[in-house]
């Protein structure tokens, strides 16, 4: 010390010493911390110049003594030395939670984000004192180990999402439309799998484990007529022979009112899961449309200066995979293509009145291909009935119906979308002007085959009149001939055997059978689309175009995003209607999700090229979600009528014997459940009820959509005022 000055500096607590003398009286952790506070500039006179310290952090104590003392001397600090501490760590913290922003090499980054660190677990478990010192260094440990267990949960739950890693890098490479076509297509069998697990859990696996064994009773067991054939392979692809009397179909399901030694009731469960599947349905759509809606992100229209924040924020500079990088660079390119599009859009001039002509022609050609496709599928479905009473049919006889479903699927679309080019509209407008008119096109052929199919059955239910009071006569004669050759009245006959019984129609699996076979039909020239029209076509482009007389490169083929996502909601559609007929046929289409996400994610990287005007997806999972809603709603409707108004087959299904499938229901109420609650239902079925019910939900979702065009009114004022201010402020500025 230096004379007056040090002794002053001693009567305030201060002490003067060098830099040399600070690894002898400083802790190794504070001596650490100083250092980091100088800058390289002032390093040098910090080396002789003398330094100004608290002296309640100095211990003038030998080497050897210093582990001992570190404790009391760490619970002598002062409070405001205390106070300094944890201004430091909390800047310590700030820094390592904005060190991503800063603009530095990875390696300066590095240097800084590892002292940070140190400097936090060195000191952070000092800011308590005493006892309560251990306690909050362990309090502090434990929390950064929760939040690392929540940052790898959270990794481990993006890495469970099925598929992500494929949509991710189809969406780099061909822009967010496509993607959201794979997104629509990972939800669809999401729910699949949720309806599977229904049918497959309460109805087909209670019946096979509990029910009357194969070839017990005529129901589950091929006529001996059909016997000699029933294995052929062209009949089981007809869903025939043994597929027909499997557990794939309606007519295999016994109408016991319980099975089992659990006295499972298998009617009751069968019908439940019918109109469960549509409930569970609408619930997810619903929900799945509500939550997509308040997701943010508009059509980008309203964005400000978009191409500045996409050159200047677009990178991520915390990726270190090489695969990675490719798949950010191309997202980042076809983002930039995607808002060029809708910036051209905005400032394109048309001529009004020479478009409006062209769209008003678009439109009728295409009704008149509407009404053609209509006509010819009516014509099919008539002729099918009268192919059905004869033996000696062709293969395409067999199967017309389903092909020439099939290939209007796939012929319409192609055409709706080349006169759809008249009309020169945003491709996103564009795009949701093409589903609607295919929607409009595979609903007409669907509801065209209904009506004819359902001709069918009120055919089969006239038939069915006479077959029954044949196969009552054929019971009466054998037994009847029995007693007589064995003249003998005590004896009791034995059971007819089940393949010789005369058997009903079974129009529920006549209906169940049509369904599977559309859906198969519907697969199959699905994937040799894919295969001959995509992959052959880009191997002939990709080989022959250095040997052609002109460039083939553009004539790489497209994704044809409007037509698969029709495609999907239209064979849900099916899915929903045919399994109350043929339990088997959701297993089906669970299968065919699954082999479409793979060979579609295939199909699309090696055969497809991005659309010349790549445009923004915009909520187009929720339009998607709107077509699915509606075509939920059309077919509940035929799958209702049937359990309400026709009479089930005599011989087959859970509901034969009853006068309509509704009578489940009744009876389990009348046996099951006591008699106030059989009152509360007579009460809640009165139209009385009923229709100020239905009155009361329209006047609530009525109020409730005003409501929310105001708020978006609201939201939209709001954000104009926003804008304004904001731009008065950078005038100002």
């Amino acid at each position: 010390q230096r004379g007056g000055e040090g002794e002053q500096e001693k009567q305030e607590g201060r002490t003067s010493l060098t830099l040399p003398t600070i690894s002898l009286c400083l802790s190794p952790s504070l001596t650490s911390l100083y250092l980091r506070s100088l800058s390289p500039n002032n390093l040098s006179s910090a080396l002789s110049a003398p330094l100004g310290l608290p002296s309640s952090i100095f211990y003038l104590t030998p080497s050897s003594d210093t582990d001992s003392n570190t404790d009391s001397e760490e619970e002598s600090m002062s409070e405001g030395e205390m106070e300094r501490l944890k201004e430091e760590v909390e800047e310590k913290k700030k820094v390592i939670a904005i060190m991503r922003n800063k603009p530095w090499r990875m390696k300066r980054r590095l240097v800084h984000l590892k002292e940070c660190q140190e400097f936090v677990d060195k000191f952070e478990g000092a800011l308590g004192k005493g006892k309560g010192r251990k306690f909050y260094a362990y309090k502090i440990m434990m929390m950064k180990k929760w939040i690392k267990f929540q940052r790898d949960f959270d990794n481990f739950k993006t890495t469970c999402i099925p598929w992500e890693r494929k949509i991710k890098e189809v969406e780099s490479h061909f822009g967010s439309s496509v993607a959201s076509y794979f997104i629509f297509l990972r939800w669809m069998y999401g729910m699949n799998m949720v309806l599977f697990g229904l049918t497959f859990g309460l109805v087909v696996i209670p019946e096979v484990l509990m029910g009357l064994p194969y070839g017990s009773i005529p129901r589950k067991t091929v006529p001996r007529a059909e016997q000699p054939t029933a294995q052929d392979y062209s009949v089981l692809m007809d869903f025939n022979g043994y597929c027909k009397y499997s557990v794939l179909f309606y007519g295999y399901y016994n109408n016991q009112r319980t099975i089992g030694l659990l006295k499972f009731r298998l009617p009751l469960s069968y019908l439940m899961v019918g109109v469960g599947t549509f409930g569970y349905s609408l619930m997810v759509v619903i929900r799945t449309m509500a939550k997509n809606a308040d997701v943010g992100g508009g059509d980008g229209d309203d964005g400000e200066f978009t191409f500045a924040w996409k050159m200047f924020t677009s990178w991520d500079y915390l990726i270190g995979n090489p695969e990675t990088a490719d798949n950010k660079y191309a997202s980042i390119t076809t983002s930039f293509k995607e808002s060029i599009v809708d910036e051209q859009e905005n400032q394109k001039d048309e001529n009004i009145h020479l478009r409006r002509f062209l769209r008003v022609l678009a439109n009728f050609m295409i009704i008149c291909c509407l009404g053609g496709s209509g006509y010819l599928i009516f014509f099919v479905v008539k002729r099918s009935q009268e192919f059905a009473n004869r033996d000696d049919l062709s293969w395409y006889e067999k199967n017309e119906l389903e092909l020439i479903m099939s290939l209007l699927g796939l012929v319409c679309p192609p055409l709706f979308e080349t006169i759809a080019e008249l009309e020169e509209y945003h491709p996103r407008i564009a795009l949701k002007w093409q589903l609607g008119r295919i929607f409009a096109l595979f609903l007409g052929n669907l509801y065209t085959f209904l009506f004819a199919l359902f001709d069918e059955v009120n055919n089969k239910l006239e038939e069915e009149v006479s077959i029954r009071n044949a196969s009552i006569w054929a019971q009466k004669e054998y037994y009847a001939n029995f007693t007589l050759y064995n003249n003998d009245t005590d004896t009791t006959p034995p059971p007819m055997d089940p393949s010789d019984v005369i058997r009903g129609p079974c129009w529920e699996t006549a209906v169940g059978i049509e369904f599977v076979k559309l859906t198969v039909s519907d697969i199959q020239v699905t994937y040799l689309t894919i295969l001959i029209g995509d992959f052959a076509r880009a191997v002939i482009v990709r080989f022959l175009n250095y040997c052609w007389c002109w460039d083939l490169e553009p004539s790489y083929g497209e994704f044809d995003i409007s037509g698969n996502v029709l495609g999907l909601v239209f064979n849900q559609g099916m899915i929903w209607m045919g399994a109350f007929y043929a339990p088997g046929l959701v297993g089906i289409n669970v299968l065919r999700l699954l082999s479409s996400m793979y060979y579609q994610c295939w199909a699309v990287m090696a055969t497809n090229v991005p659309h010349e005007r790549v445009f923004k997806a915009s909520k187009s999972n929720n339009f998607y979600m709107g077509l699915l809603l509606l075509i939920l709603f059309l077919s509940l409707l035929p799958v209702v009528y049937t359990i309400m108004t026709l009479p089930p087959s005599f011989d087959c299904g859970p509901f034969s014997g009853k006068a309509k499938m509704f009578d489940v229901i009744m009876e389990t109420i009348d046996l099951d459940l006591p008699a106030f609650l059989g009152t509360l239902m007579g009460y809640a079925a009165n139209p009385g009820l009923i229709i100020p019910a239905v009155l009361l939900m329209v006047l609530a979702i009525y109020y409730l959509n005003s409501v929310s065009e105001a708020y978006q009114h609201a939201n939209a004022e709001l954000k104009k005022k926003m804008q304004m201010v904001s731009l008065r402020g950078f005038q100002i500025n």
